[in-house]
């Protein structure tokens, strides 16, 4: 199971605190998507990471251009809890 978005902090860095609709909160650090490349590597631009906002429609973290984080993802990194079963983790970037 998982739950939308519904605010997001700006802490610093690459950080914000996230609040989702169950009630649970916690802080995702980010700074490591830049580096998979793809859509992510415009985050190596901070400028750019700090125009996110909350998609109310879909529970995401999005920015202007269309990009978004899914809500699964956000709270499986913000809370440690699993995956949903049909999402596979992704492998890390050496």
């Amino acid at each position: 199971m998982y739950y939308d978005v519904l605010e997001a902090r700006y802490i610093e860095g690459y950080k914000l605190e996230l609040i989702f609709e169950n009630g649970q909160q916690g802080i995702v650090d980010l700074k490591d998507h830049s580096q998979k490349g793809g859509v992510f590597s415009r985050f190596s631009d901070i400028g750019y990471f700090k125009q996110f906002y909350v998609n109310k429609e879909i529970g995401a973290l999005c920015w202007p251009d269309g990009l978004d984080i899914a809500p699964e993802t956000l709270y499986h990194e913000a809370t440690g809890e699993p995956l949903p079963a049909w999402m596979k983790p992704e492998k890390a970037v050496a």
